[in-house]
């Protein structure tokens, strides 16, 4: 009984130190980021025109499908929105269609859940010929109160970098001016070898 514990206790001894050996020759694979914004953002010309809006995104990798989250929280706006578009920067080189675009009340997500849509919010959605804006306009104006967001899902750009997408609401009343809500600053990450 004693032979064969030692024999399994030196088979044991020899695979940790086969294992010791081997553990330089595999590459720890490196933490891929999730698509949330950071903690931590620095700008040249920080102003105080510029608000920063809270986002998710299902996957940052260049040409992979992805889920966006665009979320307006209700400090982020004063009034009821009759109008919101989207502001893209030309270079976000995606065809994005009316039929992937969705208006909702969005739960927003954490550490034991995912930011998803609650209830969509019914509207007209329309993208510009060259892709640069999406103009949504609610059946009836969104009130102020919830968090709301714009769900897209595209495949992201080819060109890895960082993107700009501005948010402009009209609100009801007699003056039909869209004013700025803020920004989302969308990162796409190049390809990892």
């Amino acid at each position: 009984m004693s032979i064969l514990r030692a024999a399994a206790a030196a088979t044991a001894l020899g695979l940790a130190g086969v294992a010791a050996g081997l553990s330089p020759l595999v590459a720890p694979q490196p933490a891929i980021a999730q698509g949330t914004p950071g903690l931590v953002e620095f700008r040249w010309d920080n102003t105080k025109d510029y608000r920063k809006l809270y986002f998710f995104m299902t996957d940052t990798a260049r040409l992979k499908r992805s889920e966006y989250y665009l979320l307006l929280k209700p400090k982020d706006r004063k009034t009821a929105i009759l109008k919101l578009t989207i502001g893209i920067p030309k270079s976000f080189d995606v065809e994005i269609q009316p039929k992937n675009v969705q208006l909702c009340y969005m739960k927003e997500g954490g550490m034991l859940s995912r930011t998803r849509c609650d209830k969509q919010i019914p509207a007209v959605v329309e993208v510009s010929k060259d892709n640069t804006a999406i103009e949504i306009f609610p059946e009836t104006p969104v009130p102020v109160g919830k968090t709301i967001g714009v769900y897209l899902n595209i495949f992201n750009p080819f060109n890895a970098g960082m993107y700009q997408f501005n948010a402009l609401a009209q609100a009801p009343g007699d003056v039909p001016i869209s004013g700025y809500l803020g920004s989302w600053l969308i990162q796409i990450d190049p390809p990892s070898n």
